[in-house]
């Protein structure tokens, strides 16, 4: 008996994935590529905006409390990741509850742990330029509000032997300056251009707060200068 012919077998669609040419699927690891590389852009944007922020609070909070052990337990410093703690520093204009550590050096390490003191400066309450460096952003930003600093606002430095009150001669955003400007840290500041600086009469116990001009990166600075207007020592 004849048999029926048989059909040959239907030959498979080959996977979509093989009919793509070799530009075609470079051109799809590169998206690919490209994607996680902005998933990990963003997620480093958003560490550095709010992460650090929450870190460096946690540990600001920590170094304050550390310091005030201290001071009762007869010492004049403290110890943190971030070099070593002198004083308390209070802007009232900011808040009631706001107060920072004061750190010895201007580090990346002590600028993420609070304020930092630069090397040459004045001791708090002493002779000269007490200079100060904090960030605006990132890393507990204390000094993001910056330009609401205004002529007549304190800013009150605690440490282990006083109380020292500033009250500061010019605003927040007065004046903008480079990086290379270091004239605004001498003893003394007085301004080549002869623009703002602390006023004739500010005396010698002088206070200059520096952070950056921008929110986000810029190689310019905002200057606020002061001068001690009380010392209380401590009990």
């Amino acid at each position: 008996m004849p048999t029926q012919e048989q059909a040959p077998p239907e030959t498979p669609e080959a996977a979509p994935g093989s009919r793509r040419t070799p530009w075609q699927r470079a051109s799809l690891a590169l998206g690919l590529v490209l994607v996680v590389g902005g998933l990990g852009l963003l997620g480093w944007v958003g560490w550095e905006m709010y992460g650090t922020n929450w870190v460096s609070e946690r540990k600001q909070a920590e170094a304050v409390d550390e310091l005030t052990v201290a001071w009762e337990e007869g010492q004049t410093l403290t110890r943190v990741d971030g070099g070593t703690v002198t004083a308390v520093v209070r802007i009232p204009r900011f808040g009631d509850d706001y107060e920072i550590p004061l750190l010895q050096g201007t580090s990346d390490e002590a600028l993420a742990s609070g304020f930092g003191q630069y090397d040459e400066s004045a001791a708090p309450g002493a002779r000269g330029n007490f200079s100060l460096a904090g960030h605006r952003i990132t890393h507990g930003e204390p000094l993001r509000r910056m330009p609401e600093l205004q002529p007549g606002d304190e800013v009150v430095v605690e440490t282990a032997e006083a109380t020292y009150t500033y009250v500061l001669d010019t605003g927040g955003d007065d004046l903008e300056v480079t990086f290379t400007d270091v004239w605004v840290l001498d003893e003394r500041p007085e301004n080549p251009d002869g623009g703002v600086q602390p006023p004739a009469d500010a005396g010698r116990r002088l206070l200059t707060l520096t952070t950056c001009s921008e929110l986000f990166h810029t190689d310019d600075r905002l200057i606020a200068f002061g001068h001690l207007v009380d010392t209380t020592p401590r009990p």
